[in-house]
């Protein structure tokens, strides 16, 4: 977080206009891009969604008031975590000059511009906020509930027992992608076939290892392959693979093309393992992926994991309470409801679901303002 009085630079403000097509336009697109574009696309992006900002502000206010900007770590563009984190940093930014909230301007913290940065996803998010380099970031409850006590894929002397939590936005399923003709009925029937995990140390790779480990798997069980989502599709498609762990809001799109050109079958994980693991790790939930939200699939029931929005425990608890204001004025929720079916999921009702670490100071004085607590928590 950094406090300066130079006029706003608009490489470095991430924040989205309200009211641009366009805008709203990039967060229902599809963003498959090869690993070595990502930066320059979101760059791209994020410079976009600067100028508006710069646009709003008129000549001469910025040097007039500090300007507080706030950093966001989201995910690779082609996740969800980049347009929700968009949204977010939209929702909270308030810069100097801007119209009154009351007036259809920002309804954001008086003075802050937030940046919603491109990152690799939730220990890389967790990582830069110990390091200083990140305010907040997106983060699955799994790798959070790890970060806090020191578990893989961090360790003791790495622990974030300091981390706290703004809210739970929505929830992602587990989703076991296997052949249709697949005599695969249980993550059980996964010994000994080559299985896509995610890449190796990544988010993926970290909640396919919890799923497996429930039901006696590891990788010398399996014949791993360490590959993304968006690479793993491909060899599944042509046989060269047998399954993909993935763990996101339905429908994930690299899935539904999955199903668009091959047969397909959703694993379920509902047995007496799945209800072991929830009982060992509350932070899980049941989830339903419906009929229908990928060709040719039946309903499956599921793993749910969080998607929370997390911060240190340090943050000044007045910046934080108006930044879960912010998150749930009635402005966002339209800026939410026009973003598609993720960001549709994003409810104030569940927003204390299940955490598995603490809520910020400056949260819960916002919440309990409501008359709300978390329920199944840590706290």
């Amino acid at each position: 977080m950094k406090r300066v009085r130079d006029p706003i630079e608009p490489d470095r403000a991430a924040a989205s206009c309200r009211g641009d097509a366009a805008f709203k336009d990039r967060l229902t697109e599809r963003h498959w891009r090869p690993h070595a574009s990502r930066g320059r696309a979101a760059w791209r992006t994020l410079a976009a969604l600067a100028v508006g900002w710069l646009l709003a502000i008129p000549t001469g206010q910025a040097t007039a008031q500090d300007i507080l900007y706030f950093r966001i770590g989201t995910g690779a563009p082609e996740t969800s975590y980049f347009p929700i984190g968009a949204i977010i940093a939209s929702a909270i930014s308030n810069p100097p000059g801007a119209r009154d909230c009351d007036k259809g301007g920002s309804c954001g913290v008086p003075g802050l511009i937030a940046l919603a940065q491109t990152t690799d996803g939730s220990i890389d998010n967790l990582n830069q906020i110990a390091a200083g380099s990140l305010d907040s970031g997106l983060c699955r409850a799994d790798i959070a509930a790890a970060a806090a006590t020191g578990k893989p894929p961090f360790d003791r002397d790495h622990a974030m027992p300091g981390l706290r939590a703004i809210a739970n936005l929505y929830q992602e399923g587990v989703h076991v992608v296997v052949h249709a003709d697949a005599k695969i009925d249980s993550v059980a029937d996964l010994k000994g076939l080559r299985v896509a995990i995610g890449e190796k140390g990544s988010d993926a790779a970290a909640t396919s290892l919890l799923v497996l480990g429930a039901y006696g798997l590891t990788e010398k069980r399996i014949k791993p392959a360490y590959l993304s989502l968006a690479d793993a599709a491909p060899k599944f498609a042509s046989g060269e693979i047998d399954a993909i762990i993935a763990l996101g809001s339905y429908p994930i799109p690299a899935i539904v093309d999955l199903a668009d050109a091959a047969p397909i079958k959703l694993v379920a994980i509902d047995d007496d393992k799945a209800a072991a693991l929830r009982e060992t790790a509350p932070y899980l939930t049941v989830d339903l992926i419906p009929a229908g939200a990928y060709q040719g699939v039946d309903s499956t029931v599921t793993l749910g994991i969080g998607a929370l929005w997390v911060v240190d425990e340090n943050l000044d608890p007045d910046l934080v309470y108006q930044l879960t204001r912010a998150l749930w004025h009635s402005s966002t929720r339209r800026l939410l409801d026009q973003a598609g079916p993720v960001g549709q999921k994003i409810r104030l009702d569940a927003a204390l679901l299940r955490l598995p670490i603490p809520l910020h100071p400056g949260a819960e004085r916002y919440y309990a303002e409501l008359g709300k607590a978390p329920t199944g928590s840590s706290n």
